[in-house]
C-alpha cells in the first residue's frame, strides 16, 4: 500500500515537472516602427542597440522575418487572430470591421485555456470590431508593466512588453538638437541628402537607442525576478519604418523586421540552430508568430490560424514565400499586394494611378517628409529620389539582395522572367486560398456585406456574392493597360456586378487616350449606381478633355452626398488642377480642413494654393 502511494506521488511529481518543462514562460518584447536598418546587430549604423545585440549573442537572430501589413493596426489584427487581414477583412487602417468571433479565436484565449497567465498592459490596437481589445488578456494595464509579477505562483506566463520609444511620433517635431550626429547618418538611396533629412534620421536614431534601453530594463526585471533562465524571450519590431517610404509601404524598409529569440538551455531541444549566437535563415512571416506561440505552449490551434509553426518540436516545413498587403492608411487610399522570398519580391499595384507619396497628415509631421516634398516640387529630385511622388507602374520586381532600397524595378528584365512568372502565379494562388477581400473598393465591399447581413469574412466566402477568380482576371486585364482590351471593358460596363464595372472603369482609365472612343460609355457611367464608378468615369472624361458633365457629377457627389466620401476626396486630389475649383468651393463654404491627424486632403490642397 505504502509503495503504491509512493509510486503515485512520484508519478504525479514527474508529470508536473514535465508539464512545467513543456509549458515555458514566454516574454514577447515588441518595439514600434523600426526595421532591420535601425538595429546594429543587423548591420545598422545609425543607431546602436547593445541590449538587442546582446540578446542576439545569447539567442538566435533571424535573417528573414517579414511583417505582413507594414503598419500597426492591420499588423496587430494578424497577430491576435493568426489570420491575414485580407482573409477576414481587417486590412484597412483603423477600420474595425466585424469578424465572426465564434469562428475566429484570439490566441491569448487559447493560451489561457492551456493554463497560461496572459499579460498585455500596453498596445493592442487590433483593428477589429465586436470585442474590446483588452478583453482577452488577464493583465490589461495598470501600474505594473511587467505582468508576469501578477500571476499565480508557479503558473506559466505569456507576457507582452510593447515599447513605444521608437514609434513614428518620435521623429516628429523640431530636429535641431537630434541627439546624434546628422553627418554620420546613412540615408536610404531614395531620400535626397538634405540637412533636414539628416537631422530627422539622427533624431529617430536617438529614439531607437532609447527603445533599446527599455529592452535592457525589461530583461533586467526578468533577471531580478529569477526568471531569465526559465523564459523564452522574443524580440521583434511591429513593422518597418520610420521615415517616409518605409512604414505603410511594402518595400523592404517597411516589412523586413528584426527577430531575435533567446531560449534558455533547459529548453535547448527547441534551438533552431546548433548553438546560441548563431543566425537562422528560415523565412518567417508575422502570420507565423501566434501559431508558433500556441505550439510552444502546448495549446490547441484552431484551423483558422493561417501561419506556419517555425520553432519547437512541431515545427512545420519552411514556406517559400511571404505575402504582404497594403490598403487604406488613414484617409489615403492605396491597394498593393506583395509576394516575396528571401531575395526577390513582386509587387502588384491595384491603384497605380495613386502616387505612393500621397500627402498623409501624420506622415508629414516628420520634418523630413515636407522637406523631401518641397525638394521635389522645386524640380530638384532625380529618377530615384522623385519617384515616390509620381503615379506608379502596375507591377514592380526587386532583387532585395542587390537592392534593399527597392529603387531598381526589374519587371522588364529577361533574366528574371521565370522568377517573375513564379511569383505572379504564387500570388494569385494565395489570394484565392485566402479569399482576398480587397478586390472590391473598401466601401463597396462593406455595403455588399451589410446588404446581406454578413461580415466581410463571411461574404467573401460566398462565390455568388464575391466571385474572386473573376475579379482577379478582370483586375489583371485592367492593370495591363493594353488597348486590345478596350471592347472587353466597354462590355463589362453593362455588367450587373458593380465589382466588374469597377475593374472596367479602372481599365478604361488606365488606357487614357486609347479609351477616347468609349466617351459615350464613360458619359453614361456618370449616373452609375456605384459612386466609385461615377468618380473614376468623371476623372477619365476630364483626362480625355470632356470635363463639363464630369465636373458636374463630382460637384453633385461632393455637395449632395456620396456613399464613399474618402474615395471622392482622393480622386479629386489625384485629378489635380482641373479639380481645384471644386476644392475652393468646398473650402469657401466653410467645410472642415481637418483630417484625423491634422490637415485633411482638401485642407492640404487649400494650403498649397494659399486659400
Amino acid at each position: 500500500m505504502r509503495s503504491t502511494i509512493l509510486l503515485t506521488l512520484l508519478l504525479a511529481i514527474t508529470l508536473n515537472v514535465e508539464a512545467a518543462h513543456h509549458q515555458p514562460n514566454i516574454l514577447w518584447i515588441t518595439s514600434e516602427d523600426n526595421g532591420i536598418s535601425w538595429v546594429s546587430c543587423y548591420g545598422g549604423t545609425n543607431a546602436q542597440t547593445p541590449a538587442i545585440d546582446q540578446l542576439a549573442k545569447e539567442g538566435f537572430r533571424y535573417l528573414y522575418c517579414f511583417d505582413n501589413a507594414a503598419v500597426c493596426a492591420p499588423t496587430r489584427s494578424v497577430w491576435i487572430t493568426g489570420m491575414y487581414g485580407i482573409s477576414n477583412g481587417t486590412q484597412p487602417m483603423r477600420s474595425r470591421n466585424l469578424i465572426p468571433h465564434d469562428k475566429i479565436k484570439y490566441y491569448p484565449d487559447l493560451l489561457k485555456k492551456a493554463g497560461y497567465f496572459t499579460s498585455n498592459p500596453g498596445k493592442t490596437d487590433y483593428n477589429i470590431g465586436g470585442r474590446p481589445d483588452k478583453d482577452p488578456w488577464d493583465h490589461k494595464g495598470g501600474k505594473e508593466k511587467y505582468g508576469w509579477r501578477l500571476r499565480k505562483k508557479g503558473q506559466p506566463f505569456f507576457a507582452i512588453v510593447n515599447i513605444g520609444d521608437s514609434h513614428e511620433s518620435r521623429a516628429h517635431g523640431n530636429v535641431e538638437n537630434p541627439g546624434k550626429d546628422p553627418a554620420k547618418m546613412k540615408l536610404h538611396s531614395y531620400h535626397p541628402d538634405l540637412p533636414t533629412i539628416r537631422k530627422n534620421y539622427a533624431k529617430y536614431a536617438a529614439a531607437v537607442e532609447r527603445m533599446d534601453g527599455k529592452v535592457h530594463d525589461t530583461l533586467e526585471a526578468l533577471k531580478k525576478d529569477a526568471l531569465y533562465e526559465d523564459t523564452i524571450i522574443v524580440y521583434c519590431s511591429d513593422h518597418g519604418g520610420v521615415l517616409a517610404r518605409s512604414k505603410r509601404f511594402l518595400y523592404s524598409s517597411g516589412v523586413h523586421c528584426p527577430l531575435v529569440i533567446r531560449i534558455p538551455e533547459k529548453y535547448k531541444e527547441l534551438y533552431p540552430a546548433e548553438k546560441p549566437g548563431m543566425t537562422v535563415d528560415r523565412l518567417v512571416s508575422f502570420i507565423d508568430m501566434p501559431k508558433t506561440w500556441l505550439s510552444l505552449a502546448g495549446a490547441d490551434i484552431p484551423d483558422t490560424f493561417q501561419g506556419t509553426i517555425f520553432l519547437g518540436k512541431n515545427t512545420e516545413p519552411e514556406p517559400k514565400h511571404h505575402l504582404g498587403f497594403r490598403e487604406r492608411a488613414e484617409e489615403r487610399l492605396d491597394h498593393v499586394r506583395l509576394i516575396r522570398g528571401k531575395r526577390f519580391a513582386y509587387h502588384k499595384n491595384y491603384m497605380p494611378y495613386a502616387p505612393a507619396g500621397q500627402h498623409l497628415a501624420y506622415l508629414w509631421k516628420a520634418p523630413a517628409t515636407p522637406a523631401w516634398e518641397k525638394h521635389h516640387r522645386e524640380g530638384k529630385t532625380n529618377e530615384i529620389t522623385g519617384r515616390f511622388f509620381e503615379p506608379r507602374v502596375s507591377e514592380e520586381f526587386y532583387d532585395n539582395q542587390k537592392d534593399f532600397d527597392n529603387v531598381h524595378n526589374l519587371m522588364d528584365s529577361k533574366e528574371h522572367e521565370a522568377k517573375i512568372a513564379e511569383l505572379k502565379k504564387t500570388l494569385r494562388k494565395r489570394q484565392l486560398e485566402l479569399y482576398d477581400t480587397g478586390l472590391l473598393p473598401e466601401k463597396m465591399r462593406e455595403r455588399r456585406a451589410a446588404a446581406n447581413n454578413l461580415t466581410i469574412y463571411e461574404m467573401v466566402r460566398n462565390k455568388k456574392l464575391y466571385p474572386l477568380e473573376q475579379y482577379l482576371d478582370a483586375a489583371d486585364l485592367a492593370l495591363a493597360r493594353d488597348k486590345s482590351n478596350l471592347d472587353t471593358f466597354v462590355k463589362w460596363m453593362n455588367n450587373k456586378d458593380d465589382g466588374m464595372r469597377w475593374w472596367a472603369i479602372t481599365g478604361l482609365h488606365l488606357l487614357e487616350k486609347d479609351a477616347s472612343s468609349a466617351k459615350d460609355v464613360l458619359q453614361k457611367a456618370l449616373e452609375d449606381e456605384s459612386h466609385e464608378v461615377r468618380m473614376m468615369s468623371a476623372w477619365s472624361l476630364v483626362k480625355l478633355g470632356h470635363s463639363e458633365d464630369a465636373m458636374a457629377c463630382l460637384d453633385d457627389l461632393l455637395f449632395n452626398g456620396t456613399e464613399n466620401k474618402t474615395m471622392l476626396h482622393n480622386v479629386i486630389d489625384w485629378m489635380g488642377e482641373p479639380a481645384l475649383p471644386l476644392v475652393k468651393k468646398y473650402i469657401t463654404k466653410g467645410q472642415t480642413r481637418k483630417g484625423k491627424y491634422g490637415i485633411g486632403i482638401f485642407g492640404r490642397i487649400a494650403e498649397l494654393n494659399g486659400w
